[in-house]
């Protein structure tokens, strides 16, 4: 849920502080006076396109901030906790940092945590989902609504079932078409793949060898000056003239004559004979290391010689030399399928079938599931349709089963979205019947039903009440505020029905100061909110039977 959002330099907003509330929210005010950039503004929080046009004119930078609890998100925890961004101090809170920059760039942050554009993406939509007429006219494609009944119906496992059988059917038509092609090959370009072949068997490179012979090699390459460098280590440290050892010998004698007469001396001389334990054990070490060395010129030219003809073949292969195992193993596996293609296509071409009567079975459980999920979507977007004045629409999605050759992610079926608003007419395409106001009734009938299903935990709607009046209004916004009592509900509108209904209202207004353009938000409440509302049913001059009739839309409200 959305608790607080921060702006600062967009468009005509300087800067913004709104703390939001559970349940259904309106934001009303005159046309131009920046609700719509207070969406765009949760818009870049989730990840929208940023257009550096929104900067504040003479400003640097645009900065939106918003605080999310998580408690009724847990797709976005546990998104969160896969990514390593939940915040330690308290994991059910989020806050999103988006920061537009005049010039055009654009920075995000999650718990401090810097993100791309694609992250944001996908936690913001586990967050939000934003409604306006723009998502409306999406409720046209046919995609859209394959969607829609999908996340309705909630049979993710039949989904996976037939994306899952659609990729392993696709994989081996590619096999398939690879051994074709391999097929219609050189006979010379298959002498040559044996020839190679042979070469990297010759070779028989190991795995993890190449990384031992590396070492190995550097270590006979410095030999001498390991020898020579280390045998004067150890003279200094023990066994040569003066070597540490016997300093520190000489320096425990010392202060072991002394303790016995002060005893601060006891603590120098436990450390002082400690370290000479420690040179002692330093130099046995060295000595084991410097008796397995010796000077080889024969196993390091032999070294030298493996290695010069490891990374000639890899050159002749043009791949790293550690690659050369596998390499090895590709081409045994292209050689195989080449000189066996007749075998090997008859095995696949089997195994294509079953794969794809293995789709077939899936895909049509998943048309079961799709038809069983229709019914129960048809009868409660007809519902509230008809609710929202519209008494004898009938709502149905269509699903016709349209199998090709191959098989698809999705399954078989084709979603369309069938409408009619009037009796007599039989339900046609919704592209092709609906209005624009119907579409929005439609769009938000769809999201009420949706919203049983999950979600995000807060949706907003952006003016999807445009195009409806009287007291089909007024069943909007009871609408919304049922959808409210599970889910936070924000809603821009027009219409005083509307706002009514709303248990948080936030006033939006323009300023003009010292010839610059400002815009203000507060939260309403009693005397405030009558007079918005009559506002918002009148003209320019709000009189008492407007301010009388919004008193009795807020009284007509309570009593829902």
């Amino acid at each position: 849920m959305l608790k607080h959002l921060n702006i600062r330099n967009l468009a005509i907003i300087d800067e913004l502080e709104l703390d939001f509330a559970a349940g259904f929210t309106t934001l009303t005010g005159e046309t131009g006076a920046g609700k719509s950039i207070l969406i765009d503004a949760i818009g870049l929080v989730i990840g929208t396109r940023a257009d550096s046009a929104l900067v504040r004119v003479g400003q640097e930078k645009a900065e939106i901030s918003a605080e999310f609890s998580l408690s009724d998100s847990a797709e976005a925890h546990a998104w969160l906790g896969e990514q390593e961004m939940l915040d330690a101090d308290d994991k059910n809170l989020c806050v999103i940092r988006r920061v537009v920059y005049a010039e055009g760039r654009t920075r995000a942050f999650v718990n401090g945590n810097a993100v791309n554009a694609g992250q944001l993406r996908e936690l913001g939509e586990t967050l939000i989902e934003i409604f306006g007429q723009s998502e409306s006219q999406t409720l046209l494609r046919g995609d859209v609504q394959r969607r829609l009944l999908d996340d309705f119906g909630s049979y993710t496992n039949a989904l996976e079932a037939v994306a899952k059988a659609a990729r392993a059917h696709a994989e081996i038509e590619r096999s398939i078409e690879r051994i074709r092609n391999a097929g219609e090959r050189d006979p010379a370009q298959i002498d040559y793949l044996r020839f190679q072949l042979r070469e990297l068997e010759a070779l028989n490179l190991q795995e993890g060898e190449l990384e031992q012979l590396e070492t190995d090699h550097k270590r006979l390459a410095n030999a001498g000056k390991l020898i020579g460098d280390g045998g004067q280590a150890l003279d200094l440290l023990y066994g040569g003239e003066s070597s540490l050892y016997d300093q520190l010998s000489k320096v425990s004698s010392l202060l072991g004559a002394l303790a016995p007469i002060d005893e601060g001396f006891n603590d120098a001389l436990a450390l002082s004979d400690a370290a000479q334990a420690q040179v002692r054990e330093s130099a046995d070490a060295l000595r084991r290391v410097l008796d397995k060395l010796e000077l080889d010129p024969d196993q390091l030219a032999q070294m030298e010689r493996r290695l010069a003809t490891v990374h000639e073949l890899a050159r002749k292969h043009r791949i790293k030399a550690a690659e050369l195992p596998e390499r090895l193993t590709s081409l045994k596996t292209e050689l195989d399928e080449l000189e066996h293609a007749a075998t090997r296509l008859n095995e696949l071409e089997s195994q294509r079938d079953a794969a794809l009567k293995t789709y077939r079975t899936a895909a049509q459980k998943l048309s079961n599931e799709r038809t069983k999920a229709a019914k129960k979507f048809n009868d409660g977007v007809t519902t509230i349709v008809r609710q929202l004045g519209m008494a004898n629409a009938q709502f149905i999605a269509a699903i016709e089963n349209n199998a090709g050759d191959k098989p698809r992610a999705h399954g078989d079926d084709e979603i369309r979205f069938d409408f009619s608003a009037n009796p007599g007419q039989p339900p046609r395409a919704l592209a092709k019947v609906a209005s624009g106001g119907e579409l929005s009734r439609v769009s938000l009938a769809i999201q009420v039903v949706g919203s049983q299903n999950g979600g995000a935990a807060t949706m907003i709607f952006d003016e999807v009440d445009a195009g409806i009046g009287g007291g089909t209004a007024e069943i909007v916004g009871q609408k919304l505020r049922a959808l409210g009592s599970s889910r936070q509900v924000l809603c821009v509108t027009h219409l005083a029905q509307v706002a009514a209904q709303s248990a948080n209202h936030f006033g939006i207004r323009k300023e003009i100061k010292t010839g610059q353009t400002f815009t203000r938000v507060r939260p309403l409440a009693d005397k405030d909110r009558v007079e918005e509302l009559a506002r918002m049913q009148g003209g320019v001059e709000i009189t008492a039977a407007a301010l009388s009739h919004a008193k009795e839309l807020l009284k007509n409200a309570a009593k829902v």
